[in-house]
């Protein structure tokens, strides 16, 4: 289930119990072009990067984590830097 699905409550039964449609609630409404939802957000990568358990040694964690926020990013360039020195193909 989204926890984050927030959907307007329908527990009133009369027209005029309905809650007052304000700004904030045409900001998350959908969007529709015809019958097609717009999506919003960031378009999806070409190249997505994948989601994985891996276990690492702790102190080559904390060096990269030392390094401050971006620090996956970082690793992930080392790696990809001894990709290219190490390739065998």
């Amino acid at each position: 289930m989204n926890v984050k699905l927030q959907t307007t409550p329908t527990d009133w039964h009369d027209a005029d119990d309905a809650p007052e449609l304000t700004g904030e609630f045409f900001e998350r409404a959908d969007e529709y072009m015809g019958e097609k939802l717009v999506r919003r957000g960031r378009p999806p990568l070409a190249n997505r990067k994948l989601s994985l358990t891996i276990r690492l040694d702790s102190d080559v964690v904390t060096a990269f984590k030392a390094t401050g926020g971006g620090w996956q990013t970082r690793m992930n360039e080392a790696l990809r830097e001894w990709l290219k020195i190490h390739r065998t193909s």
